[in-house]
């Protein structure tokens, strides 16, 4: 079938719920992807963030091959080897004591929530503007944007908090002694690739330490290695109550979970929380591949490295449209001066694929492989088009 006639399928059948780009992507090697048209792309937005290490990594393809030999789903009734040694070496690589596993980042972003309420007793939650942590209506709710909540103000939950982000006042002024937790992103998404000042999450956390309010950091599009470090709060030097995480867990394979210090996961007991997918043993024999990769192929260095050089060239880019270059590791947003949709649609037929959100900031999160020579030619080609 030819490119229209696929797309006219999801006209004629799926639920109106995106809003597409007018391809039809059929296969991909590392940082590229081709259409069923024969066009090839640079991919610089990852599966928003989530085809960490590309398309078609060996290791996690010879994983996934692997295990979908021997099992790939069992329920969470049982054990399976490959989530036990996931967990085990997850929680040696951070400061985090127990493991839920999810299937999304909305649902690890419920769970995290629904661990607080029942640790503290509490029932509000502090979020803040422009955020962006799920389409369930808990998670929404939670999620700073007036116009997601507008069409589903009738079931929205109570006791959430909307307050500005990078501002410690505001959420000094939203603390109640019904707070339960502060819930926040490390670097907002997005709310337009949103960078705070490192002081101001060393004083969120210094609040919950005084209050007795549990920190949840949502690291679903900033953990693994996204912002230079394994997570994104490593940079800041704090130590979160919680932590929820998705994307790039899996390489490409759904999957998510919680993190979360010994104390504050005892709050759950058995039938308090659950999952049927959560935690099989196809996509954590995926995450264990990602892990692999990460330990043997310097994967963070190359982050650190490539993402300060994406910044520095962007920066060199003199355009009247161009308001603020902005991002850390390989994170990063061109905010321009108008609207950038236009620019997604011209990048593409260049053979580009970016993103554009809040309404004029250029969102690139590339696979964490990429290359300076694929930066170049995604800059040269920015350039021209802007």
């Amino acid at each position: 079938m030819n490119t229209q006639d696929l797309i006219k399928i999801e006209d004629d059948y799926f639920i109106n719920t995106f809003t597409r780009q007018p391809i039809v992507l059929d296969h991909g090697e590392g940082v590229k992807v081709w259409d069923i048209d024969g066009n090839e792309y640079l991919d610089m937005f990852a599966g928003i963030a989530v085809n960490c290490l590309g398309h078609n990594h060996p290791k996690l393809v010879k994983a996934i091959q692997d295990q979908a030999e021997k099992l790939i789903h069992i329920s969470s009734i049982y054990y399976n080897e490959p989530a036990l040694i996931y967990a085990k070496r997850l929680i040696e690589m951070t400061s985090f004591d127990r493991i839920f596993y999810a299937n999304s980042g909305a649902e690890a972003n419920e769970g995290a929530i629904k661990l607080a309420v029942k640790y503290t007793g509490k029932s509000e939650i502090i979020s803040t503007v422009d955020s962006f942590h799920g389409r369930t209506i808990m998670t929404l709710a939670a999620t700073g944007h007036e116009e997601y909540h507008e069409p589903f103000k009738a079931v929205m939950p109570k006791g959430f908090i909307n307050v500005e982000y990078n501002n410690i006042d505001a959420i000094k002024e939203a603390i109640t002694e019904n707070t339960a937790a502060i819930l926040i992103e490390p670097v907002q998404g997005e709310g337009g690739v949103n960078v705070p000042d490192k002081e101001y999450f060393q004083e969120i956390e210094k609040l919950c330490k005084e209050k007795g309010i549990v920190l949840i950091v949502d690291e679903v599009q900033t953990g693994f290695g996204r912002c230079g470090t394994l997570f994104a709060h490593e940079l800041y030097g704090i130590k979160p109550d919680i932590m929820t995480m998705a994307k790039g867990i899996g390489g490409g394979v759904p999957m998510g979970g919680i993190l979360a210090t010994e104390e504050v996961a005892s709050a759950f007991v058995p039938g308090d929380h659950g999952t049927t997918f959560g935690g099989g043993p196809l996509v954590c024999a995926a995450a264990n591949a990602v892990l692999d990769a990460f330990e043997e192929e310097n994967v963070l260095d190359n982050v650190n490295e490539v993402g300060q050089y994406f910044i520095d060239e962007l920066k060199k880019l003199d355009k009247d449209v161009i308001a603020d270059v902005r991002g850390v590791g390989l994170m990063v947003g061109l905010e321009l001066t108008k609207p950038g949709a236009e620019y997604v649609d011209k990048l593409r037929e260049a053979g580009f694929l970016i993103n554009c959100t809040s309404g004029n900031v250029l969102r690139f999160v590339p696979p964490l492989t990429i290359t300076k020579e694929e930066i170049d030619e995604f800059v040269k080609a920015l350039d021209e088009n802007l």
